[in-house]
């Protein structure tokens, strides 16, 4: 709604740093400076290009605001809405968005050629919770010193661990040598 007390004025706030930053990116009412907006009433009709005293007007007979919704069109694109109550829908909208959205994390498990089945179980079972919640495993075996010269004969570690997780997990990347480490990535069956 139009508030005459905050006539052309936008609301800030002081961040830590000390500088200023406008908790509205939204122009409304007499803050939209354009010569002329193209106006989408209150039922998302088009009404037109029009100089921007109308389009004020227009809102004020309405009851509503006049917001800038599309500020970089030419002309721009205002629209007629209770301005309270479209903040509001628009911050739904991005919390909804932000609760579909998942980003998938790379877990890394370090193997050494040496380790004993019973540990390359328990490293299998952790592998496979990882898995289980949607992120990606990356297997590394780690070499050192004289390990180095039986890189090759190491590789069959790697492969057990894929295939001790076979029923969960399938091969995205395979068994590569990076330095002294040799790694394989898996992610979730589909």
């Amino acid at each position: 709604m139009y508030c005459p007390f905050f006539d052309g004025c936008r609301i800030f706030f002081a961040t830590t740093a000390g500088r200023y930053k406008a908790i509205s990116d939204l122009y409304i009412n007499e803050q939209i400076r354009d010569r002329e907006v193209r106006l989408i009433g209150e039922d998302g009709e088009q009404l037109g290009v029009m100089p921007i005293r109308e389009a004020l007007d227009r809102a004020i007979e309405a009851d509503l605001d006049l917001v800038k919704i599309a500020p970089n069109a030419k002309p721009p694109v205002c629209k007629i809405v209770d301005y309270g109550k479209y903040k509001y829908e628009q911050a739904r909208r991005e919390k909804d968005a932000r609760k579909k959205q998942r980003t998938i994390e790379v877990k890394e498990i370090r193997l050494s050629p040496n380790i004993d089945t019973n540990d390359l179980n328990t490293k299998a079972n952790a592998a496979r919770k990882f898995l289980s919640k949607g992120d990606r495993v990356k297997v590394t075996l780690r070499f050192r010193g004289r390990e180095m010269a039986h890189m090759s004969a190491s590789k069959h570690i790697l492969d057990d661990f894929a295939a001790s997780l076979a029923d969960v997990a399938v091969i995205e990347k395979p068994a590569k040598v990076e330095g002294r480490n040799m790694t394989i990535q898996l992610a979730e069956k589909k």
